[in-house]
């Protein structure tokens, strides 16, 4: 089953909606984001605002009532909202994910098409359960299987996290296509708000990322055929759901780096202003890390830039399916997670102990604690690994 996205795009409705995230980000999301990661809350001010200004359907087709926003145009809002707070960045790129896998694997479906309007209309905040007990942590396999009858389904899950399931309107869920179905043949599903039942069953108690709000739930969930999302998961995932985490998620990396890097310049600036003439020896360490923030922009912006130049059709998805791209979209995650920290830890060197205190202009600990989750979310071991394989059979061309 192909995708489609919307043609008609209107760059100067869109260019708008960047600016009114940097609004928020600045405005709304940084004064709440030490309340949100002291009280592990979600960031229900910086939603308010997001819902306000239409940005949660900046992914949808112009024709279904979004703007047709692309990889680039999201990577940017998702960074502003980073930089303001890394859990309002997090939660979404996340929601933008979701939406991607509708519109460009479902809108063959005239429920999902349905769907899309509503969420442009209502401004509805979709989440994901891809986690589930007993997979080790794998996205590409599901116990639970969906079932179906007289044109509805029905399916349970023991999710290991989802976030900010409590905070949402609706669910996509990855499960097997029918119970007779390996654990690899998988399927997409949509879940209304009124279709399913969150069961908590333990806490989000974590280093980073509080606002996420991800404990675990069982879902149990039923409703209409049509919000099965046509094709298989591993295409979705493939051809979508990887390169928008991917791309998305070191986008909000790099916003959280970004604030670091951005205090560490407050900081140097404040103190060259005491001796006047001198430059402070910082400075220099501040011109470095720098370096290391432009070039971790300069990585995912590449890959959004490449990536919504790809044709539609059968070679655009072609080349999504590749080896080479697979490995590329690995390697980015890879390597931005592994960046993000260090940038964070060299502008707490310049800092010092000033950074390292909580409650001041230039506390970095938040900062510091919610982008080591990086390496985590798909951890870089297993994707190591899957390189490892892959390229025991790629030629480079």
């Amino acid at each position: 089953m192909g995708y489609q996205m919307g043609h008609i795009v209107n760059q100067s409705q869109i260019t708008d909606l960047i600016q009114k995230s940097r609004a928020i980000a600045a405005e709304i999301a940084a004064p709440n984001a030490d309340d949100v990661d002291k009280n592990s809350r979600f960031p229900r001010e910086a939603f308010v605002a997001a819902r306000e200004a239409k940005l949660l359907s900046a992914a949808v087709p112009v024709e279904l009532g979004g703007e047709g926003a692309s990889m680039r145009d999201l990577a940017s809002i998702c960074g502003h909202f980073a930089h303001g707070c890394g859990a309002s960045g997090m939660v979404m790129a996340m929601h933008y994910i979701q939406v991607a896998c509708i519109v460009r694997h479902g809108l063959s479906s005239p429920d999902l098409r349905d769907y899309l309007c509503e969420l442009s209309a209502q401004q509805r905040l979709i989440a994901s359960v891809t986690s589930e007990v007993g997979t080790g942590g794998d996205t590409r396999a599901s116990i639970c299987a969906v079932g179906r009858e007289n044109g509805c389904y029905h399916v349970e899950k023991d999710a290991t996290t989802v976030s900010y399931g409590e905070h949402a309107d609706d669910l996509l869920l990855t499960c097997r296509r029918e119970a007779e179905a390996p654990n690899s043949d998988q399927v997409l599903v949509l879940h209304k708000k009124g279709d399913y039942e969150l069961t908590r069953k333990g806490e989000w108690d974590t280093l980073g990322m509080r606002g996420t709000c991800s404990p675990p739930f069982l879902v149990t969930a039923r409703g209409p055929e049509g919000h099965i999302v046509p094709g298989s998961f591993a295409d979705s995932s493939a051809q979508t759901m990887v390169p928008y985490s991917h791309i998305l998620w070191a986008s909000v990396w790099h916003g959280i780096a970004a604030d670091a890097v951005a205090r560490a310049g407050t900081f140097v600036r404040a103190a060259a202003r005491k001796t006047p003439g001198t430059v402070p020896p910082t400075a220099t360490r501040l011109a470095e890390v720098t370096v290391e923030l432009q070039a971790l922009r300069n990585n995912f912006m590449a890959a959004a830039a490449d990536f919504d130049a790809l044709p539609e059709g059968e070679e655009g998805r072609e080349e999504l399916s590749s080896l080479r791209w697979a490995l590329r979209m690995n390697n980015l995650k890879i390597a931005a997670s592994e960046a993000a920290p260090k940038i964070v830890h060299h502008a707490l060197q310049i800092i010092g102990i000033s950074g390292y205190r909580n409650g001041t202009k230039f506390s970095v600990g938040r900062h510091y604690r919610d982008v080591l989750s990086a390496s985590l979310m798909i951890g870089n071991d297993r994707i190591l690994s899957k390189n490892a394989s892959m390229l025991l059979v790629f030629k480079d061309d």
